[in-house]
């Protein structure tokens, strides 16, 4: 999971029970470890502080979908991530 080591700007997010289970089930946990320690936390950040739930699952959907494809982080073009 999260690499004590980094130097993230924000606060450390928590990893919500209901994320972890997603990408289990989607089987892309290794997809996620492999992100930026900034990157995996903007995730949990951006999904933690929506206010309505189904803002919080469209959000994880979004997520799960860039991890799976790759190449992509928030929307924009991540080559680093590209799967082959």
């Amino acid at each position: 999971m999260q690499d004590d080591k980094s130097n993230l700007k924000r606060g450390r997010q928590p990893m919500p029970e209901f994320v972890k289970c997603a990408l289990l089930e989607r089987g892309i946990m290794a997809a996620y470890d492999e992100r930026p320690p900034y990157q995996r936390n903007d995730y949990l950040l951006w999904i933690n502080s929506a206010k309505r739930q189904e803002t919080k699952e469209k959000r994880l959907r979004q997520m799960l979908d860039e991890l799976e494809t790759g190449g992509v982080y928030m929307n924009m073009k991540h080559p680093a991530s590209k799967k082959e």
